[in-house]
């Protein structure tokens, strides 16, 4: 791509998608040259973050006369949901399901290797699956004893992921990383702090509403249940995250990156 730098606006007074895609491309390759302890640490932190979703949502479902099913808990559920995403993403913490696009689109122009990719990846990947991890031990051992969370909306929470089969974990993540894809193209696409946070809450909010497997959300809400009911084995666990993964890198890549890429480079604004 032979002008990637950021256009003006059109004359609705938008970014163009020419612009987009160039602030993509630049904010990609600044976190590929970024030294593996800060990609590492910033995906630990987002991977701290974003469990305040699930946490919250076993609140709710420990608090609320309802559960999954009935359609105001189902709404208030989706909406905690997106409050962990809404610390990750205004706070700029590494979170691997935006790189499934953000990471590839420079790979696509040409600017970057696969192994530059390879790298990021797997840097953000293993720093958030460790700071949900260290989230999920924390809660455990502190939250009984506040009276605000029972072991019961723990359970219930991580059956909800793990208790489909192989094929809907792999379908349901191409749709999860899709969406995050589509968030990291608008909300770079955005140009005020109030818009980046609604969009934040309508997309994640969706995922959560679907229930649908987000390797990083899902990973904190499975371990939950790993941790907390004889229910969730850790075969289960490691079933969801491997597949789980896997879809939402392939959604990610393919529905956004790709297609997006593909429209802009031949003239689309």
């Amino acid at each position: 791509m032979s002008d990637s730098g950021p256009n003006p606006a059109d004359s609705t007074g938008q970014r163009t998608s020419r612009d987009v895609l160039g602030s993509l491309i630049d904010s990609a390759l600044h976190e590929m040259n970024r030294e593996r302890s800060g990609l590492l640490l910033s995906g630990l932190s987002a991977g701290l973050d974003i469990g305040f979703g699930p946490l919250m949502m076993a609140v709710v479902l420990t608090l609320s006369e309802g559960g999954f099913g009935d359609l105001s808990t189902e709404l208030l559920l989706a909406s905690v949901y997106s409050i962990g995403f809404m610390f990750v993403i205004l706070g700029r913490s590494e979170l691997f399901t935006e790189h499934t696009t953000l990471a590839v689109i420079p790979v696509l122009d040409g600017q970057a290797s696969i192994r530059q990719l390879a790298r990021l990846w797997g840097l953000v990947y293993v720093g958030n699956v460790v700071g949900g991890l260290l989230f999920t031990l924390l809660v455990v051992l502190l939250m009984p004893g506040l009276g605000v969370v029972s072991p019961g909306a723990f359970e219930t929470i991580a059956l909800k992921l793990v208790d489909h089969d192989l094929g809907w974990l792999f379908v349901g993540g191409v749709f999860a990383g899709w969406l995050m894809g589509l968030l990291a193209w608008l909300i770079t696409a955005a140009q005020e702090t109030t818009s980046r946070l609604l969009l934040v809450f309508i997309v994640t909010g969706t995922i959560g509403l679907l229930h649908l497997p987000h390797s990083i959300a899902g990973n904190v809400e499975v371990l939950f249940g790993l941790f907390m009911s004889p229910a969730v084995s850790l075969v289960d666990y490691l079933a969801f995250l491997s597949l789980a993964t896997v879809g939402n890198a392939f959604g990610g890549a393919v529905f956004v990156a790709l297609l997006k890429y593909g429209h802009v480079v031949r003239g689309g604004n």
